[in-house]
């Protein structure tokens, strides 16, 4: 996932820190001679979001929506089909930064909507008053300079001569372009229809694409959070890599970009067969203009990218292989809350080297999980003791206080301690299980301890008792049994550095 500040940690950007901590070691050598169901997950209260989802509930949203690129807005309609689970509570929605211009009923009766005073984390608060009969919910608003989740790009910010647009959500910023019931806890099916300036293709994270007339028109027709609607437009063009999976980007770029990640299709079925059938249709990556700040985000069926993973020798498609993972871990299987990110990000940093080593080998992998671990620990002693915590408190902080390294490379190492004491076979099955069992739901971390517990801690007592699960989850530190792989490449560097160290001319070595 990508992050739309630079404090917090970035898994998805360590493809380029490898190389900057590759050059970093080269330079240092030359110059030193060195859900459960729905309900149950919203068991735990959303602290992020002004939803009620347990008395109305959005189940579908439907998009008509215009792309001004001259004014920086996008203006049109989003309709909420409502699931009334208490008749006389109103529809409680997040937004951010909005201009709500009308709201109204599917029959066009108008309903009354109050905004209440902006919070400094969470945004607005929508309430609107249902009529006995409603069942659709039509909101026509508009963006404003204050929407976080767009970005408007000039010409000179992309490879060509058009201007560009894409969006951010996650972890609370679809509230910043659509007014939602932002929680990863709800989860939606939603369609769009999307006008753009001629020359310009939209793209939406959807399993279904098509035009009508001057629009063109989305569906997703599985359910995801809010955070993973995504959109982006620009002068796009794509490569077909196989049946399922394409890769798209601006013109100038788009056949480098095809050539880096001739492997996607290989990807995708090594996930597979590790991890389970992927459930989503299409596997696309799409290229972002230069000034993408991020590293990746893994929107369904389009994987957002940053242009830096083009190196010419497939040496950072590492970032593909973790947002590929999100299919499974987080798109599929998603966090309830955000103090479980957790549940999204260690497991797919596990899930990615899994399918690092799958593909191009187990030093490959020790490789790439030792920087892991190095940058985990770094961050480690300069996080607070509570921000050192897997299952991390934030109440009344902004989700994006717990992106760490924390979510990221510890949450992976406590799924490869569990490896390491119940032996690959086993884990492979208890995670095929998770996959299977909680499909398009949203978990919280109890219940994944609860499944733990059930599914692999009862199974071998004495194998269970090696692994102090509340330690991993609930304390700060690595603990002392994480599981560092050596790796035989960085061996040899080390040697190599030590040699000249000790006077050996290069020549030598």
């Amino acid at each position: 996932m990508a992050l739309r500040t630079p404090r917090g940690y970035n898994a998805t950007m360590r493809a380029p820190e490898l190389v900057v901590s590759l050059l970093a070691a080269c330079l240092a050598a030359a110059c030193r001679a060195p859900t459960a169901a729905p309900d149950a997950a919203m068991a735990a209260t959303d602290t992020h979001s002004f939803a009620e989802p347990d008395r109305v509930r959005s189940t579908h949203v439907d998009l008509d929506l215009t792309l001004d690129f001259d004014a920086a807005r996008v203006r049109g309609a989003a309709t909420h089909t409502v699931e009334r689970r208490d008749p006389g509570a109103p529809l409680v929605l997040d937004s951010d930064g909005l201009r709500v211009d009308r709201v109204h009923d599917q029959d066009g009766a108008e309903l009354v909507c109050t905004e209440s005073p902006p919070d400094p984390v969470r945004g607005t608060r929508l309430s609107i008053e249902l009529l006995p009969d409603t069942e659709r919910v039509t909101i026509h608003y508009a963006t404003t300079d204050a929407g976080e989740a767009l970005q408007w790009l000039g010409p000179e910010q992309t490879s060509g001569e058009m201007p560009f647009v894409f969006t951010q959500g996650q972890a609370i910023l679809t509230r910043s372009w659509i007014p939602v019931q932002d929680s990863p806890a709800v989860r939606v099916t939603w369609s769009a229809r999307v006008a753009a300036p001629p020359g310009l293709v939209p793209l939406m994270s959807a399993d279904e694409r098509g035009r009508a007339g001057e629009r063109w028109t989305f569906a997703m027709t599985r359910p995801v959070p809010p955070y993973l609607i995504a959109l982006a437009c620009g002068d796009l063009t794509s490569r077909e890599i196989s049946a399922r999976c394409a890769v798209w980007a601006e013109p100038a770029v788009v056949d480098a970009a095809a050539r880096e990640l001739a492997d996607l299709e290989r990807m995708v079925a090594a996930c597979e067969q590790l991890f389970g059938p992927y459930r989503w249709g299409r596997y696309d990556v799409l290229i972002l203009p230069p000034s993408f700040p991020f590293g990746g985000m893994e929107n369904p069926c389009l994987t957002f990218a940053t242009p830096t993973i083009l190196a010419g020798d497939k040496s950072l498609v590492a970032l593909i292989a973790h947002e590929l993972a999100h299919s499974w871990s987080g798109n599929l299987v998603t966090n309830a809350t955000w103090r479980d990110f957790w549940l999204n990000e260690g497991f797919t940093v596990y899930l990615e080297q899994r399918i690092m080593e799958h593909l191009y080998g187990a030093e490959r992998a020790a490789m790439e999980i030792a920087l892991g671990v190095q940058g985990l620990q770094k961050e480690l002693a300069e996080l607070p003791p509570k921000d050192q915590v897997l299952h991390v408190d934030l109440t009344g902080r902004n989700p994006d206080d717990g992106m760490t390294a924390v979510a990221y490379d510890k949450g992976a190492a406590f799924l490869r301690r569990l490896e390491q004491v119940f032996g690959r076979p086993r884990m492979d099955a208890f995670l095929r299980a998770w996959f299977d069992e909680h499909a398009f739901q949203s978990v919280t971390t109890a219940a994944f301890r609860a499944f733990l517990d059930e599914r692999l801690l009862r199974t071998d007592p004495a194998r269970a008792a090696e692994v102090d699960v509340a330690l991993w989850v609930e304390a700060g530190g690595l603990p002392a049994d994480g599981p560092v792989p050596d790796s035989a490449l960085f061996d040899a560097v080390d040697a190599a550095l030590a040699g000249l160290r000790a006077g050996a001319a290069p020549a030598a070595l």
